[in-house]
């Protein structure tokens, strides 16, 4: 099974005037292609530091990060922006989707920034991402047309149109109902159940049961790891 993260010994310290505080502690974390693994933990125990690093969106103060084989750490900012967006897809807590454009321009936005090419047929690929997603009757749908549940399921279909390494989804179900945030996760796990590599932060041991495993988070270090 090919490696998609590593890192080691990972640590991120945020300064305050005179003051250290450090976010991650030694962090030895490893992903393989397929898996799906949720980190949980309260406030300030350093998992959404944690996710911006794996995310390419922030760097380590210290430690290596290895994505698809690429050591992080040593890549400049364009570089770094370059690999997030061919290689990571992000879910998100509020969708964060275009309110004037349809579900179908939503998904087929990150096609707009392939600076490589690489999907020839953008509309089309965006297109049967939605399908896969079930939202085909949806397609020209703007998000105020559609319930919570479908406009997860847009966001979902945004970050997998690029066909990314992997899939960040931070805190998915934290706006949806009990009822929408299963069917939810039940896409989720559909999609890793179809070799889709997937990451979830949550802090719902409902939620993250739906994950083959689990790590826990304090104070910037990991604690508890199990499988589901």
């Amino acid at each position: 099974m090919a490696r998609v993260i590593e890192t080691k010994d990972l640590t991120k310290t945020y300064r305050a005037g005179e003051i250290e505080i450090p976010a991650l502690q030694g962090i030895d974390f490893k992903l393989d292609q397929g898996e799906f693994v949720a980190i949980m933990g309260a406030s300030g125990s350093g998992k959404s530091t944690l996710m911006n690093i794996l995310g390419c969106l922030d760097y380590p103060s210290a430690g290596v990060y290895f994505l698809d084989g690429v050591k992080i750490n040593s890549l400049n900012r364009n570089a770094l922006a370059d690999i997030r967006n061919r290689k990571i897809g992000f879910v998100f807590q509020g969708f964060n989707l275009l309110s004037r454009s349809t579900a179908l321009e939503n998904v087929a936005l990150p096609l707009l920034y392939d600076r490589g090419k690489q999907m020839q047929h953008p509309r089309e690929q965006a297109l049967k991402t939605l399908e896969l997603l079930g939202l085909a009757d949806r397609l020209h749908h703007v998000p105020g047309q559609l319930s919570g549940g479908q406009q997860q399921r847009v966001a979902i279909a945004r970050a997998l149109v690029m066909n990314p390494s992997l899939i960040l989804a931070d805190e998915p179900t934290g706006n949806l109902d009990s009822r929408t945030s299963q069917e939810v996760m039940g896409v989720f796990k559909e999609l890793n159940g179809r070799g889709v590599t997937i990451i979830l932060v949550t802090h719902e041991k409902d939620i993250a049961a739906f994950a083959r495993r689990a790590i826990e988070m304090r104070d910037g270090r990991i604690v508890h790891e199990w499988t589901n």
